[in-house]
């Protein structure tokens, strides 16, 4: 049951956490909020008006191998212009 509480979408929490971090990698989507496929979730929030960059990084593995990922910076909130009209 859920008594009153709305939860929250993986774009609304990826929203509220780049607003207070910055920022936010693939390891942090999934450690945080659960989001095993990142990369989609941030194709719909620019399709949503956000103004979003990306930057490759590199960091070591469990094992000393180094691997890249992508990490996402919030640049500009929707421009409520660009939306469509539901």
């Amino acid at each position: 049951m859920n008594h009153g509480h709305t939860k929250k979408t993986q774009k609304e929490m990826i929203i509220e956490y780049m607003r207070q971090f910055g920022s936010i990698s693939p390891m942090e989507a999934l450690g945080r909020m659960g989001c095993m496929r990142l990369a989609s979730r941030i194709s719909e929030l620019k399709k949503d008006g956000y103004l979003i960059e990306s930057e490759s990084e590199t960091a070591l593995n469990r094992f000393y191998d180094p691997v890249r990922y992508t990490r996402y910076y919030l640049k500009g909130e929707r421009d409520v212009s660009r939306t469509s009209k539901s």
